[in-house]
């Protein structure tokens, strides 16, 4: 798998997201959930000139939706929470 296949989206517009970014240099990713924790740290290092100390990963599961008169239990995905060295830092809308 290439690394913009393993990292589908960042997670930044929680309030957690946001507090783990600003107090602990901590990113959320939405991954591939086949990648496992070295896939996902050489992804993140490919993608931004950063260095990643520890990975950590888990499978949030689907939620049942309402779907016209029924009900659809949308899909499983994997989240990973991704802690940066000290001084390193993404910044998502450079190019904005």
């Amino acid at each position: 798998m290439t690394p913009e296949q393993i990292i589908r989206r960042p997670l930044m517009l929680t309030e957690k997201g946001n507090r783990l970014q600003e107090e602990e240099n901590q990113y959320l990713f939405e991954v591939h959930q086949d990648a496992n924790k070295p896939q996902i740290r050489d992804a993140i290092e490919a993608l931004f000139p950063v260095k990643v100390e520890k990975v950590h990963t888990m499978i949030v599961r689907g939620r049942m939706r309402r779907m016209g008169r029924g009900q659809a239990k949308t899909r499983n995905w994997k989240k990973a929470i991704v802690s940066l060295r000290e001084g390193d830092t993404i910044d998502f809308w450079e190019g904005a």
